[in-house]
């Protein structure tokens, strides 16, 4: 079966051919970046939109053969630039990405649902942008995606306290279809935030039966 990429794959993408475009002034199509889990990803640059000091443009989120809710998604990034030396780099979300609004997440509360992972991965990408042009001022990321909420209400991201979007997520920057272990890490994550809520007792009730309940 064909792995995908991960949301986190998708957003480092855009944002690093964002970058490139704002400081080259030159269109990008497609962009490479390499994924934690050390496999290239490829992909074409779309909706490319420019301004005085900014750029945004989208990636296609490819989900392999993964049954993924996502799957087809456009997933943007805007960058903008200011000039004041002070050689930073920072990542919020916009339309479409969820808030975080319970504890027990990857990210503090009314923080954007951008976990740890793909906020390193965007980080890393736009530095080496800024390495490349010899940029030392500040680069504000912020990701968005208009289909975001929409598509959130078809995830488990309400019942964990994600608010208003997606999330963009991801550590191996890779999808594996029909992931175990992807399964069993959203089971950790509810029981988490389950723990953080003072919660002693959860009941597992699998299948339709637990759906109904």
């Amino acid at each position: 079966m064909r792995n995908g990429f991960t949301t986190g794959s998708c957003a480092a993408a855009a944002a690093k051919a964002a970058a490139y475009m704002l400081f080259s002034g030159c269109e990008k199509n497609e962009i490479k970046i390499m994924t934690p889990a050390g496999i290239m990803y490829e992909t074409k640059i779309l909706d490319i939109k420019t301004g005085a000091g900014e750029v945004s443009c989208a990636v296609k989120k490819d989900s392999g053969d993964d049954p993924d809710i996502t799957n087809g998604i456009l997933i943007y990034a805007g960058v903008k630039y200011t000039d004041d030396g002070k050689n930073s780099v920072s990542i919020d979300g916009g339309m479409g990405v969820g808030r975080v609004t319970r504890d027990g997440l990857d990210q503090p509360k009314g923080n954007a649902a951008i976990n740890s992972v793909p906020r390193k991965m965007i980080e890393k990408e736009v530095r080496e942008v800024m390495d490349l042009f010899d940029v030392n001022g500040s680069i504000s990321v912020t990701v968005f995606v208009p289909e975001g909420e929409e598509v959130a209400n078809k995830t488990f991201n309400s019942r964990l306290g994600i608010e208003g979007g997606i999330s963009i997520i991801g550590t191996s920057g890779i999808v594996e279809p029909m992931s175990i272990k992807a399964i069993l890490d959203t089971i950790r994550l509810e029981l988490n935030v389950r723990k953080e809520a003072g919660d002693k007792t959860v009941v597992i009730a699998p299948g339709n039966y637990g759906l109904d309940f």
